[in-house]
């Protein structure tokens, strides 16, 4: 599978603006492992090779272990491997993310409204939608992951 084009030199000024989103992210008060833990549920789903090895690289840096990381996919599996938090944005992550087939329940929205605040839950859906984004563009141009550079 050949890359195709790299977006972000194709379109500086669209890469910028997700960009803009991500700092907001970075900043919004979120743990930066539950957002890269979310991050990688999602690319997960979309198949997005490029973004699954870039958020299982950060998440090591930031010290999940490999333990915990192997597990993202069967979260739901995995016993106290997660924090109920965790569990509730990986629960809301897939809900979003899947959207298109199952819509949102009230059920789905109660419990991810009774882990977060407003604020966080809009940012905690801002990730999802961004990083759903990226992965249609990582996957579309077949953006290639930092493990085949080394293959």
């Amino acid at each position: 599978m050949s890359h195709r084009i790299d977006y972000s030199k194709a379109s500086p000024e669209g890469y910028k603006a997700f960009g803009g989103v991500y700092v907001c992210l970075q900043n919004s008060g979120l743990s930066h492992e539950l957002i890269d833990l979310v991050y990688l549920r999602v690319s997960q789903i979309n198949g997005c090779a490029f973004c699954i090895d870039m958020h299982s690289r950060d998440l090591l840096k930031l010290g999940v272990s490999v333990d915990k990381l192997v597990l993202v996919p069967v979260w739901h599996d995995a016993g106290e491997v997660f924090t109920p938090r965790e569990r509730v944005a990986l629960s809301w992550a897939e809900t979003v993310t899947r959207v298109a087939q199952s819509g949102v329940s009230d059920g789905d929205y109660a419990a991810a409204a009774a882990e977060f605040s407003d604020k966080e839950l809009a940012d905690l859906t801002y990730a999802i939608g961004l990083m759903n984004a990226f992965n249609r563009f990582g996957v579309t141009f077949r953006s290639k992951p930092a493990a085949a550079n080394k293959a």
